[in-house]
């Protein structure tokens, strides 16, 4: 008996998955346990198997295209079977409601019954007078004026030209009477700027990718709910460039200034577990483990895998970590379990030569680390201005939780830790 497999939801955040590759075809026989799919959520590129046996007799959901945790994915069953049925059932099945007034995601169109899956249909548009069609250009010059002297549009054409930056005088109407409608705007091509140099105007629109959307959504979310307040000092790195080379002059091993760091927090919120914790809305959870975040860039966002118990890791074993991470994360192949769980996190971007910045808590922590990079300045010392390294932290703090003492002394601790690394390899 034919069976309806639906897009899993591979992550806690996921709404909604892209299909990267289709493993299997249209009449192709299924095992349970084999890769039926490969599913881009807002995190990583995820392999779906299968599970359970049968002829794959549908794809729900074309290679590249978008649907719904939950839709229609695949349906398999036994050779030659009809699912129309399935599909027709599917399709008249109602929506779920709502769980909040909040405005919920739209769901996915439901399948038309045949084997090759449709293109999702567009949204309805709102209701507009009928157009005939289109008539050739010659025959419309330039758009038709109201009785008013204002430019005749639908309301829909109009408010789609506002949203683009597009001036309706500029645009030729197709509809009754030159009347503007939905279909000049999309089809409008800006004439070529009046120019010698022959210039024109031009731009590039490209999809937003899942982890984009999560980004935007999470962030937005942080930056717009909790209370942001930062922190900034500046740090003698001396000590610590001179004990990184020595560690890394050992054979095989090799330990990057973003590992000190690393290390130096873990030890820091040991000591400071006030700044270990979350806001959770009817109480704070203060973390005895430490397990920090890494913030890494990847070509379509960022993603934050996590080091756990980064306390209780020697340097070495922080940077090997990281930097396993940091290449999973670029090829897409980091798990859920690579990613959840964080109580702190670390964004550095001094390898990329910015001095300092700020950065947005990252969810549900309750601070994040701007770490900047390390520039040779003047600095006095015993009274004499000699040659230093300086390298600038800011802690980003939600207010709910952190107070502006509590966050000044952890930060002075993990200044203290790099200014003297030797406490960190005790």
């Amino acid at each position: 008996m034919a069976e309806i497999v639906r897009m899993p939801k591979l992550s806690d955040t996921m709404t909604e998955g892209v299909v990267a590759e289709w493993h299997k075809n249209v009449g192709d026989q299924v095992e349970s346990g084999e890769v039926l799919a490969e599913i881009e959520t807002d995190k990583a590129t995820m392999e779906f198997e299968s599970f359970q046996d049968g002829v794959l007799l549908h794809i729900g959901v074309d290679k590249g295209a978008t649907a719904a945790v939950d839709s229609i994915l695949a349906i398999l069953g036994e050779a030659g079977e009809d699912v129309s049925g399935l599909l027709a059932a599917e399709a008249e099945a109602p929506a779920p409601a709502a769980p909040s007034p909040e405005p919920a995601p739209a769901p996915a169109p439901a399948p038309a019954p045949v084997e090759a899956a449709p293109a999702p249909a567009p949204a309805p548009a709102p209701v507009v007078a009928p157009a005939p069609a289109v008539a050739p250009a010659a025959k419309v010059a330039a758009p038709a004026p109201s009785a008013n002297g204002k430019i005749k549009a639908s309301p829909l054409a109009a408010r789609l030209a506002a949203e683009r930056g597009i001036d309706l005088g500029r645009v030729t109407g197709t509809g009754d009477g030159g009347r503007i409608v939905k279909r000049d705007i999309e089809g409008y091509v800006p004439a070529p700027a009046a120019s010698g140099l022959g210039a024109v105007e031009s731009s590039t629109d490209f999809p937003v990718t899942q982890m984009r959307k999560t980004i935007a959504r999470r962030l937005a979310e942080s930056k717009f709910t909790a209370p942001h307040f930062y922190l900034k000092l500046s740090v003698d790195m001396g000590a610590a460039v001179e004990a990184r080379m020595a560690i890394n002059e050992q054979e095989g091993v090799k330990v990057s200034f973003n590992d000190m760091v690393v290390k130096a927090v873990s030890l820091a919120l040991k000591k400071h577990p006030a700044v270990n914790s979350a806001w959770m809305d009817t109480h704070i959870r203060q973390n005895d483990h430490v397990h920090i975040g890494v913030a890494v860039a990847v070509e379509d966002g960022l993603l934050v895998p996590v080091v756990r118990h980064a306390d209780r890791k020697s340097l070495t074993e922080i940077g090997a970590e990281v930097k396993d991470y940091a290449g999973k994360a670029r090829e897409k192949k980091l798990q859920p379990s690579d990613w959840e769980g964080n109580t702190f996190t670390i964004s550095n971007l001094g390898m990329f030569g910015i001095e300092d910045f700020t950065a947005i808590i990252n969810p549900p922590d309750a601070c994040i680390l701007a770490v900047g990079g390390i520039s040779d300045v003047p600095v006095v010392k015993d009274g004499a201005v000699v040659p230093g390294k300086v390298m600038k932290l800011t802690l980003s703090c939600d207010h709910r939780v952190v107070d502006g003492a509590t966050g000044a002394a952890f930060l002075q601790e993990v200044k203290s830790l790099l200014e003297h690394p030797v406490r960190m390899l005790a």
